[in-house]
C-alpha cells in the first residue's frame, strides 16, 4: 500500500486469518478487545466473525470526501490518499444480517466513541479507561 498499490485478496487472507485467530483467543479467554481493520468486503468479515454472535462489527461510515480530507492531513502514514478510491470501490457496507453498529464519523472522536458505547449497550463504567488517543 505504501507503494500506491492496493492489496489483493491473496495479500489479505493471511492477515485476516491472523486477526480471526486473535479474536478466537480473546473470546475463549472471556476477554474483551477492540481490533481495528479495514474489513471492506463481506467475505473478509465472514472470516473474522465466522458465525460468532459474541463479536460485533463497528462500521465507521463517512463520505469519500470527508475521509479524503482527513487522509490529506496525515503525515507519514502507510496508506496514501491515492488509494482511497480503490477502497471505496471495494467497500461492501455491512448488511443488517451482520448486526453491525454503524456510526457516522462526521463527529468528534469522543462523540464517535460515545455513540459506539451507547449502541453496544455498555454502561459508562464498562467503557471506563478506554483509550481515546
Amino acid at each position: 500500500m505504501s507503494a500506491g498499490q492496493p492489496l489483493t485478496d491473496d495479500d489479505r487472507w493471511p492477515w485476516l486469518q491472523a486477526i480471526a485467530d486473535e479474536i478466537d483467543r480473546v473470546c475463549k479467554a472471556r476477554e474483551r478487545a477492540v481490533i481495528a481493520c479495514s474489513a471492506l468486503k463481506r467475505a473478509y468479515r465472514d472470516i473474522l466473525v465466522h458465525g460468532r454472535n459474541d463479536v460485533r462489527i463497528i462500521f465507521l461510515e463517512g463520505t469519500q470526501e470527508l475521509i479524503a480530507a482527513r487522509l490529506n492531513l496525515r503525515k507519514g502514514h502507510f496508506m496514501p490518499p491515492g488509494l482511497l478510491a480503490s477502497q471505496f470501490k471495494t467497500l461492501e457496507p455491512p448488511g443488517t444480517d451482520e448486526n453491525p453498529v454503524t456510526v457516522s464519523i462526521d463527529a468528534s472522536v469522543d462523540a464517535i466513541v460515545d455513540d459506539i458505547v451507547r449502541q453496544l449497550g455498555l454502561s459508562p463504567a464498562d467503557a471506563k479507561g478506554r483509550n481515546r488517543a
